[in-house]
């Protein structure tokens, strides 16, 4: 069974990359309308949620950016079964780096990087971009109980070189260590909901959270740079790869460590805000964000 699926997934994504990139990605746009404006499902979390953040549209204009936002993963779900077939030639026609020199002058302080990233535009084939480029990337990522599943999907994720961190193993912070020890990019996803042990009361778009705490203790710990980095679908048609300049953390240093992680946490969250504010159509409002933390 998980050959015959495997297989299958590898012909659809050999013949999806013979087809224009923005054919591909309308093509994904069934999916969106199936989600969200035939079986509406998480339709009402996504407008409260878009309520929350921007109380002062109307609400036009929080239905339309809630649509634009699941269409674009279904844009993102076809255009996912194209990475093991991505080669220089695409990258240099659909891609365009911003700021990619910020990686280098990372690389070149020898502690490895932390990147700072979100839900936002396709995470995955950026990984893969830069990955692509020559710099070692390991994400951070929750993975699948059902073991076909599981191995079809991050065969697919990673078949450019793109290396996971499983969130939930028990030896993780060693391998986070491990691979900055490499002079390797650690990637943490940190826009999604996270109680207790694992996460701090924060505030995202003014309104309380629980935010992982782990890329504020790692920061402290190794001193490696943390980037700001994150995806979005230009005006011109192709997907930009934005990689900010490392964030000057030593204001949010005190002499309590966990008031460095709360302070440091927070400005995670600040990033996080002004990226989103930029492509709200791109940020993946469906996750329940502002669940009650505890």
């Amino acid at each position: 069974m998980s050959l015959f699926i495997n297989a299958f997934a590898n012909i659809l994504g050999f013949l999806s990359i013979k087809l224009p990139r923005q054919w591909l990605r309308k093509s994904g746009s069934w999916l969106g309308f199936l989600w969200f404006d035939v079986f509406q499902f998480r339709k009402k979390i996504v407008l409260d949620n878009l309520e929350i953040a921007f109380p002062e549209w109307p609400f036009e204009k929080r239905l339309e950016v809630g649509r634009q936002s699941v269409y674009n993963l279904g844009y993102n779900a076809t255009e996912l079964l194209t990475v093991p077939f991505i080669d220089e030639k695409w990258i240099e026609k659909n891609n365009v780096f911003e700021g990619y020199e910020n990686i280098e002058k990372a690389r070149a302080l020898g502690k490895g990087m932390l990147f700072l990233s979100l839900h936002l535009g396709n995470g995955d084939l950026g990984a893969t971009m830069i990955v692509m480029q020559g710099q070692e990337l390991f994400l951070i990522t929750k993975r699948f109980k059902t073991k076909w599943f599981d191995d079809m999907w991050f065969s697919i994720r990673g078949a450019k070189g793109v290396q996971y961190i499983d969130a939930h193993a028990p030896n993780n912070a060693f391998d986070i260590l491990k691979a900055l020890k490499k002079n390797a990019a650690v990637v943490f996803v940190l826009d999604q909901f996270m109680g207790k042990p694992f996460g701090i009361a924060a505030k995202f778009f003014g309104k309380e959270t629980g935010t992982a705490y782990g890329l504020a203790l790692f920061a402290q710990k190794t001193k490696a740079p943390v980037l700001p980095i994150y995806t979005y679908e230009g005006p011109d048609k192709k997907m930009h790869m934005v990689i900010e300049p490392a964030m000057d953390l030593s204001s949010y240093i005190v002499a309590d460590k966990d008031q460095t992680t709360s302070k440091m946490t927070q400005a995670f969250n600040n990033k996080l805000e002004e990226i989103v504010r930029k492509h709200p159509e791109q940020w993946m409002w469906v996750h329940r964000r502002w669940k009650e933390f505890r």
